[in-house]
């Protein structure tokens, strides 16, 4: 219900400022007013009626064209037939420029993508996407992923999608991981572990380059010492995995991390940040 209410005040407003206008028009049509008065029925204090009629239409309306705006260029919303129709895709960044165009004094940015699809297919897409904290434009830089939603009858060889608002992150965290599994990226055994293991903190000892690249991803590899959280006690652990470049330096030498292991399996650990947790 409270999702409704927006949508209702905005009737009821239309409703009062529609009235106003429609019974200026009968006042002034029907010649109601009083000659002695006022020369004429369409001048005096109902003349406020329209005015303040048409204003409140206008700013009912500004705010419906913003909502479309920002909606149609990835500005913290989704299109009504992408969330009830689009199926859930991940994305990778291949390539991000300006379109030119501000929403919100917000640059709308044009992304191009790669996209794993719901059932397992590719394809090329593109999406728009209105930036606004310095944050949200370091999270979307080529190699990055994203959650997409797309429609099933897909047309042409790039295909529009949007970047997902729906706010179901147990949905799009399962289409990102699925793509990760699938490009090689991690395994279904580290999502176990990232999904279940306990949390603790370790420190790095060691950090190596293994020369392997992933969609402009460099391979890490870190050796790690490890504080149990529950005794106090220390371990050493190993840890391989794909990092974009502005995370490497979040694991330098003596680095504090978070980690996450199974208490029955203390060997394997992963990293518990990151846009998968491993």
């Amino acid at each position: 219900m409270p999702s409704k209410i927006p949508a209702v005040f905005r009737a009821a407003v239309s409703a009062a400022a529609l009235g106003a206008i429609g019974y200026y028009l009968w006042y002034g049509l029907t010649d109601r007013g009083d000659p002695a008065v006022y020369p004429s029925s369409w001048v005096g204090p109902q003349l406020m009626l329209p005015i303040l009629g048409f204003i409140a239409l206008s700013f009912v309306g500004s705010g419906m064209l913003a909502r479309r705006l920002l909606g149609a260029h990835g500005a913290g919303t989704n299109s009504a037939r992408m969330l009830k129709e689009g199926l859930l895709g991940a994305g990778t960044v291949l390539s991000v420029r300006p379109t030119g165009v501000l929403v919100n004094n917000r640059p709308v940015m044009r992304v191009e993508l790669s996209v794993l699809g719901a059932r397992d297919e590719t394809f090329q897409a593109y999406a728009k996407v209105a930036l606004g904290m310095a944050g949200e434009a370091a999270a979307i830089r080529p190699g990055a992923m994203l959650p997409v939603r797309y429609l099933p009858e897909r047309r042409g060889e790039v295909v529009e999608v949007e970047v997902d608002f729906s706010g179901n992150t147990a949905a799009a965290q399962e289409a990102l991981n699925r793509a990760m599994v699938k490009r090689g990226m991690t395994t279904p055994r580290r999502l176990d572990i990232a999904a279940r293991g306990v949390v603790a903190q370790a420190v790095v000892r060691t950090l190596e380059v293994t020369g392997q690249v992933r969609d402009g991803m460099p391979e890490l590899a870190l050796e790690l010492v490890v504080t149990s959280p529950g005794d106090g006690s220390s371990f050493p652990a190993h840890v391989r995995r794909f990092l974009p470049a502005d995370a490497v330096p979040k694991v330098q030498v003596g680095r504090v991390v978070q980690v996450r292991y199974l208490p029955e399996a203390p060997d394997e650990v992963v990293l518990a940040f990151g846009l998968l947790g491993e």
